[in-house]
């Protein structure tokens, strides 16, 4: 009856949250959409963008906004899924040249994760403006890190636009130790972080978790109305693999299947939403991954018709889980066939501890509670660069 309950206190959740975010969502106004604040510090400087498909003010893309004000902007930077947002995760990001304004863009997703500082010499300061989804191996967060630590290593100030966190209302998960570090966790921070995009640079920053020998000058333009009991609902996705709000909400517990034989929805129209496997066993609900460019090149289980549930249908739990992930990896005799990147899963999980609970058979709240001390711990120093209410 108790996990009935949470089934049906997460659908409920779901339905509630999903039409609009939440009450009062329509105050919210974001950091991008209080120019008043910003301007002035853009005015006569040569400015670097850090900017893709989610950097608008309503139905205006930023780059457009600032070339009205006749701001200098002379780079794009373009993390992962390009400028545009349309390209497929791991595929490299090309520099080129923005056809609709001629602006330079400099690709700091594949083999130059990290502004260069020939890249930044004719930068006067640089505006991080992406949005994020709230969990550590969303790329955009190792991207801010490596702009912080190149603008703090070549003097450029840089200024953070900040937007509410979909997965902002907890914190949770394993806290990344140090020797899994890598694109998918570059901070000690827990899978899902509980920070804007903002406070999580301020804490970045502030506790020097960057290279650089000192800290970048750094200025956030907080969202107004927003605090972290709120469920909001992003205006435009923020990858093409996070289409909507249920998928925004699954990930950070699908994401570890990224690593097995299972699929996910990757190359459907309802990725991070379903679980299938070649094997009527798994399911009654089928679906047949396909590679779509820009989206999912050759996705797990590519033209295989796989089996398995709709989690559509059951709505999003109200917070990170390893059940999910538990229930599909009993389902195998033998781990091999399931688990195909065991160093992709502790790069994911940030700890190899994860991995070695699973085997030993433990269930969900006990790897949950393994992790209690290191999340207090976090809790701590999150406090100290918090911009808005907090759910505790």
């Amino acid at each position: 009856m108790g996990d009935l309950r949470l089934l049906l206190f997460a659908v409920c959740l779901f339905i509630f949250t999903s039409g609009n975010g939440s009450s009062g969502y329509e105050k919210i106004v974001t950091g991008a959409s209080q120019p008043e604040k910003y301007l002035p510090l853009l005015k006569a400087k040569r400015v670097g963008l850090v900017v893709n498909q989610t950097s608008c003010i309503g139905d205006t893309h930023l780059v457009d906004f600032l070339k009205k004000e006749n701001i200098d902007i002379k780079k794009i930077f373009a993390p992962e899924h390009g400028f545009r947002g349309d390209s497929s995760a791991g595929e490299e990001v090309e520099s080129g040249v923005d056809v609709k304004t001629g602006i330079a863009i400099v690709s700091i997703y594949g083999k130059n994760k990290k502004p260069s500082a020939e890249s930044l010499a004719d930068i006067d300061v640089m505006v991080f403006d992406v949005q994020d989804v709230g969990s550590r191996f969303f790329t955009y967060i190792s991207t801010l890190h490596y702009v912080i630590e190149a603008c703090a290593e070549n003097n450029v100030p840089l200024i953070v636009l900040d937007r509410p966190n979909p997965n902002g209302d907890y914190v949770g998960g394993p806290v990344l130790k140090k020797e899994f570090r890598s694109f998918v966790g570059m901070d000690p921070i827990p899978v899902v972080h509980g920070c804007t995009i903002g406070e999580l640079a301020q804490m970045i920053n502030g506790e020097m978790w960057h290279n650089a020998e000192k800290k970048c000058q750094l200025t956030v333009i907080p969202v107004i109305g927003y605090n972290h009991t709120m469920r909001y609902s992003l205006p435009v996705k923020p990858s093409p693999n996070l289409p909507n709000d249920l998928s925004v909400r699954l990930y950070p517990s699908l994401c570890f299947f990224e690593a097995t034989s299972v699929s996910i929805g990757r190359g459907t129209a309802f990725p991070f939403q379903v679980i299938g496997y070649p094997d009527k066993e798994f399911g009654s609900f089928s679906f047949t991954p396909e590679s779509i460019p820009g989206v999912a090149v050759h996705p797990v289980q590519e033209g295989v018709v796989c089996y398995g549930e709709d989690l559509r249908l059951a709505g999003a739990p109200p917070q990170f889980t390893f059940s999910i992930f538990l229930k599909y990896y009993k389902k195998f005799k033998n781990e091999a066939e399931f688990l195909t990147r065991e160093r992709w899963f502790n790069l994911l999980a940030g700890d190899d501890k994860v991995l070695k609970m699973i085997r030993e058979g433990k269930n969900d709240q006990e790897i949950k509670f393994a992790f209690e001390d290191e999340l207090k711990a976090y809790k701590k120093i999150r406090k100290k660069y918090l911009l808005y209410t907090d759910f505790e």
